[in-house]
């Protein structure tokens, strides 16, 4: 366990110093830059373009939970139960189209920038969260549910205060397996202008600088591993509380 925290602390560190310090890192990078070329992304702020990806992933994953969570709600109820297949055909859209033909489907209508991106992201993480709350609401107690009836609580009453804390940890489960999605898939958000650690990561494509691709993907690999292994420990602390 201490060795854990000490890793993961270790983590943090490194990227708080690739976003607010990177030119202290200018003696790995220089051996995968061009001869005479730039070794550290200047062009803009790793710090802002990090603080943007986050924003444009934490919209992207709030506003599907809510939708995925909402329609998983819904479709468990017995008023609900035969909208199932159309949700799941819903949910599925974003899975089957890739986000680069969203992308390219979406400029026109929102323009570039930020809005074609976070629609991409959206519809890409609504699959896993939406299967998930389907489990959690589908394999409650029926002992639990039944002492909730028993005790004169409303439907209303019993989805707050019983199915969906019992549910959360299996839910929070599809939220960590979406949002890494999300993290990932934001880079491409910079081919139609948003800000993204993407942007980093193209350049580097682009003049063929390795060093700059590597920094990209450096952060978001890191943001990607210390914001899963929070969420892991979050469903950890639900699973404990709960259970007991």
């Amino acid at each position: 366990m201490k060795l854990a925290m000490i890793f993961r602390t270790a983590l943090v560190a490194l990227l708080l110093a690739l976003v607010i310090k990177p030119i202290w890192f200018t003696w790995a990078f220089a051996p995968l830059a061009p001869e005479k070329g730039p070794i550290i992304y200047e062009r803009a702020s790793l710090l802002s373009l990090s603080l943007s990806h986050l924003g444009l992933v934490s919209l992207a994953s709030v506003a599907a939970t809510l939708v995925a969570v909402t329609l998983a709600i819904l479709v468990t109820r017995p008023a609900g139960a035969a909208f199932l297949p159309l949700s799941r055909t819903i949910t599925n859209m974003g899975q089957t189209f890739p986000p680069v033909a969203v992308l390219a489907l979406a400029v026109p209508a929102l323009g570039f920038g930020t809005g074609p991106t976070l629609v991409a992201l959206f519809l890409y993480g609504l699959l896993p969260i939406f299967e998930n709350a389907i489990t959690g609401f589908s394999t409650l107690p029926p002992a639990t549910m039944e002492a909730a009836r028993g005790l004169g609580l409303s439907r209303w009453q019993r989805l707050i205060r019983v199915e969906i804390p019992l549910a959360l940890p299996v839910i929070l489960t599809g939220i960590r397996l979406s949002v890494v999605i999300a993290l990932g898939t934001a880079t491409i958000g910079s081919t139609v202008a948003a800000r993204t650690l993407g942007e980093v990561i193209i350049a580097g494509l682009l003049t063929h600088n390795t060093a700059y691709v590597l920094q990209g993907g450096l952060i978001v690999g890191l943001f990607a591993v210390l914001i899963y292994d929070a969420l892991v420990q979050l469903e950890a602390m639900l699973v404990n509380k709960y259970s007991a």
